[in-house]
């Protein structure tokens, strides 16, 4: 998400939600005919494991370091503008915050089902735990478990739906919540300057807005050439910050054509560029194509974190970049909540609402 997509509204809830469970126990049995989307999962050339390239690692550490910091700046800047997508190593998030929110995470998806739909998705809502339909994939299922909820600001949280199992949860939730606001912040000072803007130009866009988390769990599945864990999709918000809970394989970012796997590195995250950040930055940065694909063996979870972003409550690209160049802006404005309820339409159709954006 990064890993994110358009959560439709769910149909016979406690009805998916059982199928899927009965579909994940056997990671050998051949996938019910809903979760079927081999000519999606094909679309695509794979880069090979013999082939050899990296997706961009950035040293937060250098990041800080005056004697690095513009050679790693440039570094990510680069990441920013040609691949969306880069792994933070020596991040700073505080240890023992980010393994509270990877041990509750665990046990929550290890948890019985009938604790779990305690907090269910519910009608016309999307908030909360379920097995969400994708009107883009004509109804098919995603070979994964999700819990989507609002983290930030905390008055903007539906408290029904924070899971109580396990009891310490929702404390979990809470400090890792704050945890990634300060370093989304660390990390936009730098984009700040990569872009030659006013630090706080870019942070005020950031600032006070909503935070919102998905955590996924995705089974293994022998047949994994048949199902997919999410559809081909943008990241919607700002800036997308994913941790990975296990070592496991199978985020895949679209470039040239072709699907790159993110060879997950110990202690990083994946942060990557959202739809957003793309306009703010008037289209210097860029939001790219991802998806997931299951993993034969191993089961794979993973938190992430999107930060929404707007300037004076409109999704436009900052003032200053317009004026570097020449008064061009890429993007047309709209209020924030336009685009959100524009973003979601088109992600249900399988088209971005940017490029409806686009000037």
């Amino acid at each position: 998400m990064g890993e994110s997509r358009n959560y439709d509204k769910i149909v016979n809830r406690d009805e998916i939600t059982d199928a899927a469970a009965s579909a994940f126990a056997d990671a050998g049995q051949s996938p019910p005919e809903k979760y079927i989307r081999t000519e999606e999962v094909l679309d695509g050339v794979v880069v090979g494991e013999d082939e050899s390239y990296e997706l961009p690692v950035v040293d937060m550490a250098r990041l800080l370091d005056p004697e690095s910091s513009a050679t790693e700046i440039a570094k990510l800047g680069d990441a920013c503008r040609n691949w969306g997508f880069f792994q933070l190593i020596n991040h700073g998030a505080d240890d023992a915050v980010v393994q509270q929110m990877k041990d509750n995470t665990v046990q929550f998806f290890n948890s019985p089902l009938e604790s779990k739909k305690k907090v269910a998705v519910r009608e016309n809502g999307f908030e909360g735990f379920g097995h969400h339909y994708s009107r883009a994939s004509v109804g098919k299922l995603d070979w994964a478990e999700s819990m989507i909820l609002v983290t930030q600001p905390p008055e903007a949280r539906n408290m029904e739906m924070w899971p109580t199992n396990p009891p310490t949860f929702r404390d979990a939730l809470e400090v890792y919540s704050v945890e990634m606001i300060s370093l989304a912040r660390r990390l936009l000072g730098f984009m700040a300057a990569d872009l030659g803007v006013e630090r706080d130009a870019l942070l005020d866009a950031f600032a006070d807005k909503r935070q919102s988390m998905a955590i996924h769990y995705y089974p293994p599945c022998r047949h994994r050439e048949k199902v997919m864990g999410i559809t081909p999709h943008t990241d919607g918000l700002g800036l997308t910050l994913l941790l990975h809970v296990d070592d496991t394989p199978g985020l895949q970012i679209r470039k040239g054509g072709r699907w790159f796997p993110v060879r997950p590195l110990p202690g990083a995250f994946v942060v990557n560029v959202a739809d957003i950040l793309d306009v703010l930055s008037n289209g210097a940065y860029r939001s790219v194509e991802h998806r997931v694909i299951p993993d034969a063996e191993r089961g794979r979870t993973t938190v992430v974190i999107f930060q929404e972003a707007a300037v004076g409550g409109m999704v436009a690209p900052l003032p200053g970049l317009v004026e570097k160049k020449g008064g061009e802006a890429r993007y047309r404005p709209v209020e924030i909540e336009e685009y959100i309820k524009g973003n979601f339409d088109a992600l249900a159709h399988g088209t971005r609402f940017i490029e409806s954006l686009r000037i």
